[in-house]
């Protein structure tokens, strides 16, 4: 029931799309760790094997198809946006299976997705509306390091043009967490430097353009990767004109949730002309999305699993959802 009653749901919000979708000069983006978006089935060239029904997690398909319309409801939610980032994806059978087995088939969403070396076999990706967003080229940018044994996520980049004829460059990143201390502190600096040389050479090869770069970076603001390989120091911007826009967000609050302390390890990026106009950057904090603390503290994300008990939530971040004009 409760799974039908999902898909009633996001159905109506799709019948009301005419309300929900932005404004034609509007470019929206959203990102979004989606916490282990796996399918059923076990890959034999990844450590995946929680992740079917006879796995740790067991995971079935009904559970992933109510996770499907969740994310479909939640996306909907959020506008229907150009664009939606995605962390934690196993591969394109389940990208296909929330383009089009979902009401977001309604809005023409497709997707961009390439594997990348972890070892778990999640990847970032990308779905877009054809209407609002054309894909130009799609890379990767390989961060792994196969002569120290360090397999981490690639960087997906993906260059396209808005449905106003703007070129928009965008690069999706999950960064290694903090385990393995000093080791894996250098590769994460070694990253984060990767991603300041990335965007400059984006916005070299296109002026007029925006390069947005989002992603779970596992790192706050006020941390190496970001203040020091970044460079932003005390300050949002950088020596290269790189925005750190999520420093404008609401400090109580933040995507992600750790031992009682909410931070924003997810962050959204910019490089662009004046020319580019911030109109939001916004942490969606939609209720289903929450759950009560046990200490009754206060709320944190509803995971899909905490532990090895199933929660029945999407994630354990809150996604982020940008909005950018270009002034003519």
């Amino acid at each position: 029931m409760r799974y039908v009653r999902m898909c009633a749901v996001a159905l109506a919000l799709f019948m009301a799309g005419g309300a929900m979708t932005q404004e034609d000069s509007t470019f929206s983006a959203v990102w979004w760790n989606v916490e282990n978006l796996f399918d059923t089935r076990d890959d034999p060239h990844t450590n995946d094997d929680e992740f079917t029904p006879q796995g740790d997690m067991h995971w079935t398909r009904r559970k992933l198809q109510a996770k499907l319309q969740g994310l479909a409801k939640t996306i909907a939610m959020a506008g229907l946006p150009d664009v939606v980032g995605l962390g934690e994806v196993e591969n394109s059978y389940v990208l296909r299976e929330l383009c089009q087995g979902t009401p977001l088939v309604r809005a023409g969403y497709r997707y961009v997705h390439r594997d990348s070396p972890d070892r778990r076999g999640i990847d970032c990706a990308l779905i877009y509306r054809q209407d609002r967003f054309r894909v130009l080229k799609d890379s990767v940018v390989r961060v792994s390091d196969s002569a120290e044994g360090f397999f981490t996520r690639d960087m997906l980049v993906v260059e396209g043009v808005t449905a106003d004829g703007d070129t928009v460059c965008l690069v999706l990143n999950h960064w290694p967490s903090k385990r393995g201390g000093e080791e894996a502190e250098v590769h994460r600096m070694a990253i984060a430097v990767r991603l300041r040389l990335l965007m400059k050479d984006l916005y070299r090869r296109h002026p007029e353009g925006a390069v947005v770069a989002m992603g779970d970076m596992n790192s706050t603001a006020d941390e190496a990767p970001m203040a020091e390989a970044m460079g932003f120091g005390a300050d949002s911007v950088n020596a290269d004109g790189v925005r750190n826009l999520t420093l404008r967000l609401p400090r109580e609050w933040g995507s992600h949730k750790f031992q009682g302390q909410w931070d924003y390890i997810d962050q959204v990026l910019l490089l662009a002309g004046e020319d580019w106009q911030v109109h939001d950057l916004k942490l969606l904090r939609y209720d289903h999305l929450l759950t009560d603390e046990k200490n009754r503290t206060g709320v944190r994300p509803r995971r899909t699993n905490q532990g090895m008990r199933y929660e029945g939530g999407l994630s354990d971040h809150l996604p982020l959802r940008l909005r950018l004009k270009h002034r003519r």
